[in-house]
């Protein structure tokens, strides 16, 4: 094994464990995202930590629990960064080692320190918690501002034409078209929220105004992004470098580039993931045109579970057919069923990684101490407090497993699971969330389920095995007072 391979890490937002024909997927074809499972691992137990994207990309990126930090939740495009500048991060433990970084696409992790200066430098940017480069946009692609930042400016701005951003309830910029003042601009219809600002013919979450030449146009993100990593690439020369490439596929507004409008019957959002498949294909490619590819390790994850409606009218549900996004599990995006947190993830190091299908358990994590190892990148007691050492199960020579895994719904109730058995703590709330029609879990009683026996979560078990639940529930209760999990 090379000392120090290129890593990419290629994170999908919104993409469910029955996404992909390498997980059973039927009315959707995957060719590209299929390789990398067919001659790399297939893991069939990986989790985020979280059935939202905020919470699981902090995870990611800080090896910790996102109930240590309180900020970890769904973000408006306008909030502060919520990782410190003095956190050990991923991209941190690459660049102690010698690499250069970069992350290229969603971020939703906010930025600066309190209010954002969008005209001048913004503090705060993923630069400042360990990327050498980034270009991103800030929140979500449903959300305002529709801007790129790259490193720290947006992108394209010009000097006369400042960008204003607002999540006030009421707009206050009298002069933009907004969704029930101008609906005769809209192409796509809104199922809830999302009716505020209209840009490029679709409402979002918040108003904004200005800034018109860098506003980013929806069917062109997949094509920039993928440009941007493969000049971030270019750039690296023999310098050993870490790719996060976080696509925003196939979440909402999905509005796919015109090549892949129809191309398969789903809709836009089964558009949008052969889209995805596309992106996944051509970086592949460009890393092999460069003769890089036998010294780069790549991953493929999801941020959390599928949603099919999430305020928009695209015809998810009604296209959707058969297809099942979450494959045999339970719940889905916001769910503390399995859907919500039990995510695609395959590892794919070609001459390196041994073709295989891994039962271990596996969370997001762990990556920052895993590549720590790799690496010989010490770390200090405080730092990474919830990530572990799994590096010989990420790249197949062992199917060593996590002794459990914690992981939280929308409401921040937590799941645990250790071994077969996964414990859902009592929490409020509806049952089906009524907008999305998504299972959320909720119940006053615990729920106790044999994921082996039982992978959709239909027979709860908590009162033949007592015992177990009050155990399971009590280490919530310990790892929840916890400094840090990882020995």
């Amino acid at each position: 094994m090379k000392e120090k391979p290129n890593v990419v890490v290629i994170y999908a937002d919104d993409l469910g464990y029955g996404d992909l024909s390498c997980y059973g997927a039927e009315d959707i074809r995957t060719p590209n995202v299929d390789l990398l499972a067919t001659e790399g691992i297939r893991f069939d137990n990986a989790y985020s930590t979280s059935a939202v994207c905020t919470p699981a990309r902090y995870s990611l990126l800080t090896g910790q629990y996102p109930f240590r930090n309180p900020d970890t939740r769904i973000l408006p495009g306008n909030a502060k960064c919520i990782i410190s500048k003095d956190t050990l991060t991923l991209p941190k433990v690459f660049r102690q080692a010698g690499y250069q970084t970069a992350v290229v696409g969603k971020w939703h992790l906010g930025l600066g320190d309190g209010a954002i200066d969008w005209n001048g430098e913004i503090s705060h940017t993923p630069n400042d918690v360990g990327f050498d480069h980034s270009f991103i946009f800030p929140g979500t692609n449903d959300r305002v501002p529709c801007v790129y930042v790259r490193n720290h400016r947006i992108a394209g701005l010009e000097e006369s034409d400042p960008i204003e951003v607002s999540y006030e309830a009421d707009c206050p910029y009298p002069d933009i078209d907004t969704y029930h003042q101008n609906p005769e601009k809209l192409r796509m219809r809104s199922s809830h929220g999302h009716d505020m600002s209209i840009i490029n013919g679709v409402g979002r979450i918040g108003y904004m105004r200005g800034g018109k030449n860098a506003v980013w146009r929806d069917e062109d993100l997949a094509e920039d992004f993928l440009n941007e990593s493969r000049h971030f690439i270019d750039g690296c020369g023999e310098q050993p470098f870490f790719l996060f490439y976080t696509l925003h596929q196939p979440h909402v507004p999905r509005v796919p580039n015109e090549r892949f409008r129809g191309s398969t019957g789903l809709g836009p959002r089964g558009d949008v993931i052969a889209e995805l498949d596309w992106c996944v294909g051509e970086l592949v490619a460009h890393l092999e045109q460069k003769g890089l590819l036998e010294n780069t390790l790549i991953l493929f994850s999801s941020d959390n579970g599928p949603v099919l409606d999430d305020g928009y009218q695209d015809q998810a549900v009604e296209k959707n057919g058969a297809h099942r996004p979450t494959g045999p599990l339970r719940g889905g995006k916001y769910s503390k069923f399995d859907g919500g947190a039990r995510i695609p993830f395959l590892a794919y190091w070609k001459g390196q990684i041994h073709p295989q299908t891994s039962d271990a358990l596996f969370c997001q994590c762990d990556l920052a101490a895993s590549f720590a190892a790799m690496l010989g990148v010490e770390i200090q007691d405080g730092d990474l407090p919830d990530s572990e050492n799994h590096l010989d199960t990420l790249l197949g020579r062992s199917q060593e497993s996590r002794r459990e895994i914690l992981y939280e719904s929308l409401s921040k109730a937590k799941v645990l699971r250790q071994g077969k058995w996964e414990y859902l703590e009592p929490s409020e709330g509806e049952a089906v969330q009524p907008q999305t029609g998504i299972e959320l879990g909720n119940s006053p009683e615990g729920q106790l389920y044999n994921l082996v026996y039982d992978p959709g979560q239909r027979v709860n078990l908590a009162a033949q095995y007592p015992e177990i639940a009050q155990a399971m529930a009590e280490r919530i209760g310990e790892i929840l007072e916890s400094r840090q999990t990882r020995g």
